[in-house]
């Protein structure tokens, strides 16, 4: 009774509050916690978040209506990049952001979401204009009290981004040190994860230049992707057509990017991209029984290294990878090829004892050939990608989207990942963490019902034809998705969203041959979120969560606050969630308003609380502080009660 009462203290408190969560905060908390719960590729929040912030500090010049440029809003499809980018050139530049929502395949949310992205100013002026620009980023974490566990080094984690541009050139350098590594570890001088750039950007025939670590997307991303899957959110699948794209890295995940130089090159509609890497990446080397040598076992995917063991996996392989892409464009039809080659070190082997193995990749290099296409005829997207491994083996993706009048879309999708496709830096539309395995149907509408109301809906069929992780036969999983807005003003937002998930898993306690079970989890959210007076946030929230077999139930309050004052150059978030499951099966994300260039989605489990406060001050425009204080309690199954809290600081300076 006691936490109930706080939410309804909190929400009453905004009443007399003023102020508002930033619009970039709200944007990555649209799709943060359907990323989150997707196991198989936690990086993907992190990458989505970063490159939010990234888009935030340098928006998108809308009106060079230049359709690559227009494509950095990665979470707008192709029929409203087109839509935009044929309306500037028919009507001339934009000057609101209103003109924007009028704008077929545009309504006031989709407008609202660009605002902090964009800027209408002509890139010329923001180039001729600009001096030279620092930003250096400092965080610091720590929980109390701190994990138990073997790890070797502090238990805090910590990161510094510098970056700098002026006109055509930037470049920057992270550094990151994750809880429980050392800060020098062995004979090395800096952090385990170290990552630096240099960026030349033009409007000539040489397009780009990137120095050091960069990141790749081509296409659809079946071959090639080091930024995060599309096709997450089945209301909700983003770019889904896909787009290339060569970028510095910043983020933070310290096996998917690429170290070396790459180059575009590009006249009117015909483009290529050139790159050379040599990259460690973290692996477990074995050492074969019948004295043929040492062969890599698995790759390390976490990044952490703070045991002895872990240690042992940084940078034990060396990966050579090149390639060249070469893309054209023939009125509105754009299409790519693309042929790249990955060198390792040391061969892969596949483990003899595992079935699950049968059809993986085994040597040390693998040839990867991928053909994309994406074509616009009328209200018509037909977009498909075909990607071939040196086995072989294919992923094919094919897809449409439609737009019958402004208020109705539709997007369909098939796929067939081989069992054993092999791509080290492939994130599939639609794939596992690994790309294979997978045959899969996929559609879903959005459809403004009223004015003020818009419903979406998607399905997913996923039938996998090979053994895969705790599921020792083939196995079906289908995904069902219902999401209802309604928007009637500026001020005032709700959603209704009803997540239906069935996939088949072995019986853990089955003897002899498994059998497998289905597993059936059906979640349901409401969110409203009030502003006031343009300065005061609230928003509230009620999660149900039921799964199956078990008869697992959850279920969670969420309360949160956002206060910017008017007489000082503060800023001011509260969140309070309770939650009560009766397993980690029934677990409920949760998305919190976090430091710059980082989040905190937690899983909540069991019967608890968690709240938290944050700051940050504004010292003109050249720095800003952030301080957050977090809190945790929650009951375990004897009734013992346990405390965890947690610190965040983030300094950022602006010269």
């Amino acid at each position: 009774m006691n936490r109930i009462l706080l939410i309804f203290l909190l929400a009453l408190a905004g009443c007399w509050l003023a102020a508002q969560e930033g619009p970039v905060s709200e944007t990555i908390a649209i799709l943060s916690e359907e990323l989150a719960e997707d196991e198989e590729d936690p990086s993907s929040t992190e990458i989505y978040a970063s490159m939010l912030e990234e888009l935030n500090e340098k928006p998108v010049s809308i009106n060079s209506a230049d359709e690559s440029e227009l494509s950095r809003l990665f979470f707008l499809n192709d029929l409203q990049i087109k839509s935009l980018s044929d309306h500037i050139r028919s009507t001339g530049a934009v000057y609101s952001i209103y003109e924007i929502a009028a704008i077929p395949g545009f309504d006031r949310e989709s407008a609202g979401m660009l605002l902090p992205f964009i800027s209408l100013e002509s890139p010329v002026d923001r180039i001729q204009g600009e001096n030279i620009r620092n930003q250096l980023l400092f965080n610091y974490i720590t929980k109390l009290p701190p994990a138990v566990s073997e790890a070797e080094g502090p238990h805090w984690k910590s990161m510094i981004k510098y970056r700098f541009s002026k006109g055509h050139i930037s470049g920057g350098l992270t550094a990151e040190k994750d809880p429980g590594e050392k800060i020098f570890p062995g004979e090395r001088k800096i952090p385990d994860f170290f990552s630096a750039n240099f960026c030349w950007t033009g409007s000539g025939f040489v397009r780009k230049v990137i120095a050091g670590d960069f990141g790749l997307r081509f296409g659809m991303g079946t071959a090639i992707n080091s930024s995060f899957r599309t096709g997450l959110s089945l209301t909700r699948p983003g770019r889904i057509s896909g787009n290339d794209d060569l970028r510095p890295y910043t983020s933070t995940d310290e096996n998917n990017y690429f170290r070396g130089l790459a180059i575009q090159l590009k006249r009117k509609k015909t483009g290529m991209i050139l790159f050379l890497s040599s990259n460690g990446l973290d692996a477990t080397i074995d050492t074969a029984a019948d004295g043929s040598g040492r062969y890599i076992s698995s790759f390390g995917r976490t990044g952490i290294h703070d045991t002895e063991s872990s240690l042992e996996r940084i940078n034990a392989v060396r990966e050579i990878s090149y390639g060249a892409q070469l893309s054209a464009g023939i009125r509105n039809v754009d299409a790519g090829v693309l042929i790249s080659s990955s060198i390792l070190s040391l061969p892969l082997r596949r483990q003899p004892d595992e079935a699950g193995d049968l059809y993986d990749f085994e040597g040390k290099e693998n040839i990867l050939l991928s053909v994309y296409y994406k074509a616009v005829s009328g209200r018509f997207l037909h977009f498909g990608e075909v990607s071939s491994d040196i086995k072989r083996r294919i992923a094919f993706v094919q897809g449409f989207s439609f737009r019958p009048s402004g208020r109705l879309s539709l997007n369909f999708v098939i796929r067939n990942y081989d069992p054993g496709f092999s791509s080290i830096h492939g994130r599939g539309l639609f794939s596992s963490s690994s790309g294979e395995n997978t045959k899969g149907l996929y559609g879903n509408f959005e459809f403004e019902a009223a004015r003020h109301l818009f419903v979406g809906g998607g399905c997913d069929l996923r039938y996998n034809p090979w053994i895969r992780y705790r599921c020792t036969a083939p196995s079906m999983t289908v995904v069902r998705e219902l999401r209802i807005r309604f928007l009637p003003g500026d001020n005032l937002s709700s959603e209704f969203l009803f997540t239906d998930r069935s996939s088949w898993f072995d019986i853990s306690t089955a003897q002899g041959i498994k059998k497998q079970v289905e597993n059936r989890s059906r979640s349901a959210k409401v969110l409203m979120k009030y502003s006031l007076s343009g300065n005061m946030s609230i928003t509230t929230r009620i999660d149900f969560k039921h799964c199956d077999p078990g008869n697992s139930e959850g279920m969670m309050l969420l309360q949160d606050i956002s206060y910017r004052f008017r007489s000082i150059p503060l800023t001011l978030w509260l969140g309070c969630r309770i939650h009560a499951t009766d397993s980690w099966d029934s677990r409920i994300y949760a998305y919190e308003n976090d430091l710059l260039h980082t989040f905190s989605i937690p899983a909540l489990s069991g019967e608890g609380s968690r709240c938290y406060i944050m700051l940050k001050w504004e010292a003109g425009d050249f720095l800003d502080l952030r301080a957050k204080y977090g809190y945790s309690e929650s009951v375990d199954g004897m009734g013992l009660r346990s405390f965890g809290s947690d610190v965040r600081l983030q300094v950022r300076a602006l010269f």
